[in-house]
């Protein structure tokens, strides 16, 4: 019996040990996990879709691994104000006193790709696309339009039959650089805009119901009638949501595409000045052929680099967006930056210190 008891015993503490050494090895598997990411990011939800992949296509061809969170421009303005990011994205480029509160020194815009804003919306029946004004988007956004079938929409539309029902305003209820785009186009187009609301990355909403990031938005707009909202061009696709023409600043209604978001930027990209800190707006961009709400997206990057290895990985992934990276924003939706603005930017990574503050 006492043998028994013995073997009970060696056998209970071999158990144990296995247990403890699968728990250890788990644990350490996690721990190398967690330090495998090599870069950190975070900030808008309007590039995220091509972030993903360029972040993925990135880690494939390199081994660098960047984890981003895609949680609004704001989160990630504030984030790498107060250090705990490598990097921050925004689709509006910071303020002055944003610059001066950032602990790290001075912060570098860089422009990565641009996109389009549009008005989606959710109106069961309707086969075409509609066709609105900044006046009348305006209208309906501070809640002086309420009713689809008001004239100041269907005079627009000739032909479509809209409903007497409700409208429901969807904007975001986030710090997000979408909603400064889209701010930033009314304030351009619509003076009573700019004065009664302002652009910015969150502004005091008349009317509306708040929905978090442009994937909030979507979904929201996407599963209520009657409602509508603003979200970027590749939000919407991905939904199936329509997406509304929008008569641009020389009266012509166009719809969001690449070529347009590119003849928006043309004028702009021509005409930079050699010191120019790329804190550029292309909202109701002149010509026939511009959308008017298109905006760069921008990532935000320390002058100094307190981690010279972090720092290297940082330009040397920039270095790869410029090139590769370029190449896959139309398929994603995504307009690709002007030649010349991409080679200009790469020379600014130069001055990128990478042994930290001198």
């Amino acid at each position: 019996m006492k043998s028994l008891k013995v073997i009970a015993l060696l056998l209970l503490a071999a158990a144990c040990t296995r247990e403890s050494g699968t728990n250890s090895g788990a644990a350490s598997s996690t721990a190398s996990s967690a330090g495998s990411v090599d870069l950190t990011g975070a900030g808008a939800t309007f590039p995220y879709p091509i972030y993903s992949k360029w972040f993925s296509d990135y880690a494939q061809s390199t081994g660098v691994k960047i984890n981003y969170q895609s949680i609004g421009s704001g989160g990630g303005i504030r984030q790498l104000s107060e250090q705990t990011v490598d990097f921050g994205a925004s689709d509006s480029p910071m303020s002055d006193q944003e610059l001066a509160n950032a602990k790290g020194g001075p912060v570098l815009h860089f422009p990565t790709v641009m996109g389009a804003v549009v008005i989606t919306y959710n109106v069961p029946g309707l086969t075409r696309p509609l066709t609105l004004g900044a006046s009348t988007i305006a209208s309906i956004f501070s809640g002086r339009i309420t009713k689809w079938n008001d004239t100041r929409i269907t005079s627009l539309n000739p032909g479509v039959t809209l409903p007497a029902s409700d409208i429901l305003v969807v904007h975001r209820s986030d710090g997000s650089g979408t909603t400064y785009i889209f701010t930033d186009y009314l304030s351009a187009a619509v003076p009573a805009w700019k004065s009664a609301v302002g652009r910015g990355k969150e502004v005091k909403w008349p009317v509306g119901l708040g929905a978090k990031g442009n994937e909030g938005v979507a979904g929201q707009v996407k599963q209520t009638p009657g409602s509508i909202g603003y979200v970027e061009l590749a939000y919407a696709k991905q939904n199936n949501l329509p997406s509304a023409l929008v008569v641009n600043a020389a009266g012509k209604p166009v719809a969001a595409s690449i070529q347009a978001v590119t003849a928006a930027a043309a004028g702009v990209a021509q005409s930079m000045p050699a010191n120019t800190d790329y804190r550029l707006s292309i909202v109701n961009a002149p010509g026939a052929e511009s959308y008017p709400i298109s905006s760069f997206t921008w990532i935000l990057v320390y002058q100094r680099q307190s981690d010279s290895t972090k720092g290297k990985k940082l330009v040397d992934f920039l270095n790869w967006a410029y090139t590769d990276g370029e190449t896959q924003a139309a398929s994603l939706d995504y307009a690709p930056l002007p030649g010349e603005m991409a080679g200009r930017l790469k020379s600014r990574l130069a001055t990128i210190e990478l042994s930290g503050a001198r």
